[in-house]
């Protein structure tokens, strides 16, 4: 599968994969400031997301084949490697799959374990849109809202709606096979997959997508790795502490 990218600047490649739900554009600004540090960025579309072509198949396995597709048509090698949420999931086994292509690799908010389904109330809201009503944008939102107190994910979510055709809206993603394909989003790490380089783990202090606990299995999967708390930070850490979330990251990466 080709996927959609945005690529900036010139330089180390270093790709950056999106959340469960999201997209390249929501790495538009940061991708700006990764690329004046002499980075050739690539922001990816992943399979279901964004731009990139809708699919039945839908896992890590596939997606991280996607990835490896796509260093092959752009021949990238020793990449640098970031990943949100999902994103993070698919950098690490991409890692520790193909350990010989990434050189140093960071992962936003998300560890190695497997997560129980929790997107429910999410999948719901957006369940409840019925776009043969040819809603506005401002219906949809009063939609979500009914399922979705927080209004920052909410907007995360109304990035996803465009114009199909005059009058028409829909989402970007493949919202039929993610509900039907939703315990994909949490599975573990397999338990014998490593990466012994450099490795960045970012957590929000406000998120307990990482808990102290999780560290031993972290450090066991990836032996040369630092964990860092982002301050006023949730899950979204790179939305909601830019400023502290691209020093961590540029420190890392330049160092």
């Amino acid at each position: 599968m080709e996927l959609y990218s945005r690529i900036e600047g010139e330089g180390k490649p270093f790709l950056i994969v999106h959340g469960f739900l999201g997209m390249s554009d929501n790495w538009k600004t940061l991708a700006g400031q990764f690329a004046q540090l002499g980075l050739q960025v690539h922001t990816l579309d992943m399979r279901n997301h964004g731009k990139s072509p809708h699919s039945e198949e839908f896992s890590y396995e596939i997606m991280v084949q996607d990835v490896y597709d796509y260093c092959e048509r752009h021949q990238l090698d020793k990449i640098y490697l970031l990943g949100h949420s999902m994103g993070g999931k698919i950098a690490m086994l991409f890692a520790t799959t193909y350990p010989e292509k990434v050189e140093k690799l960071i992962v936003a908010d998300i560890g190695p374990k497997y997560y129980p389904p929790h997107h429910q109330k999410i999948l719901a809201g957006l369940n409840a849109v019925d776009f043969s009503q040819q809603p506005s944008r401002a219906e949809v939102e009063a939609i979500l809202a009914q399922h979705i107190n927080d209004f920052g994910t909410r907007q995360f979510l109304l990035k996803n709606l465009y114009w199909a055709e005059p009058g028409q809206l829909a989402f970007r993603f493949n919202l039929d096979v993610f509900n039907r394909k939703i315990e994909v989003i949490g599975k573990a790490l397999p338990f014998e997959n490593t990466f012994d380089k450099s490795t960045l783990l970012l957590r929000g202090d406000k998120s307990d997508y990482i808990l102290d606990a999780d560290f031993e299995t972290i450090r066991h999967h990836f032996p040369d790795s630092e964990i860092v708390t982002i301050k006023n930070a949730g899950h979204w850490l790179h939305a909601e502490n830019p400023v502290d979330f691209f020093k961590v990251t540029s420190d890392f990466l330049v160092r």
